[in-house]
């Protein structure tokens, strides 16, 4: 058995420029980022006269759209790692043969997070904390469906061995997720766009998530890599 792996943060910096060589990258976050304008706008015509009832199926159904492009964005990404060319018609091409794996595991991944959340409900803030818990440990579970090809659950259980294997680089991990997608994106962005329309806002914040998505594909993609195929178990 191998030590385990050391933290790696240049794979962070390294990142950026590959994603100015390969802009291909942008192609699914900024599909999911259109769907997501379109759900949204569906949920208001359907949800509004219900008093928003509902509204949580339809964002339910965008997380899953997100989830499952990140999926075809890591395969993508992780092939340019890899030395190979890193088209998008390559990861398209895998990411439809792997498509129920994907879409099973995005589904388990949401369901166990939003299972501890509600759990933890009744002990007040201890269901923000179960959830947080939840995620952190099941934050490889769409690089095991996508790149490792593990089909649905079973991609939980190989998330929860990675995150064992590399518990500091998985905590850095998460921290950058959290700090762009539920940070930078919907807190930054406000201060910039203090006095845009609504449409321009909601334009912009689609783009900023896409480009969010197609960064953080990068390292997820690496450390998974690292993790699960150099025999560091």
């Amino acid at each position: 058995m191998k030590s385990r792996p050391q933290v790696d943060l240049t794979i962070y910096f390294k990142a950026f420029g590959l994603l100015v060589r390969h802009p291909s990258i942008f192609v699914m976050p900024l599909l999911a980022a259109v769907v997501e304008l379109l759900l949204t706008q569906l949920s208001y015509l359907f949800t509004d006269p219900l008093g928003g009832t509902g509204s949580g199926i339809f964002q339910m159904l965008v997380q899953l759209v997100y989830l499952w492009a990140f999926g075809i964005t890591i395969i993508q990404a992780n092939a340019v790692w890899r030395g190979r060319r890193g088209a998008f018609d390559e990861a398209w091409d895998e990411g439809r043969a792997k498509f129920v794996g994907i879409l099973f595991a995005a589904i388990g991944f949401q369901f166990v997070v939003w299972a501890a959340s509600y759990i933890g409900s009744f002990g007040g803030s201890l269901g923000l904390i179960l959830g947080v818990v939840a995620a952190l440990l099941l934050i490889y579970t769409i690089p095991a469906a996508s790149i490792g090809g593990i089909p649905g659950t079973l991609a939980l259980s190989q998330s929860l061995r990675a995150v064992r294997a590399a518990p500091v680089a998985s905590l850095i991990l998460a921290l950058v997720f959290f700090v762009l997608w539920y940070v930078a994106v919907p807190l930054g962005l406000p201060f910039l766009l203090i006095h845009a329309p609504p449409a321009i806002w909601s334009f912009v914040s689609a783009g900023a998530r896409a480009i969010a998505l197609a960064y953080l594909a990068f390292p997820f993609a690496r450390q998974y890599d690292d993790v699960a195929f150099r025999g560091y178990w």
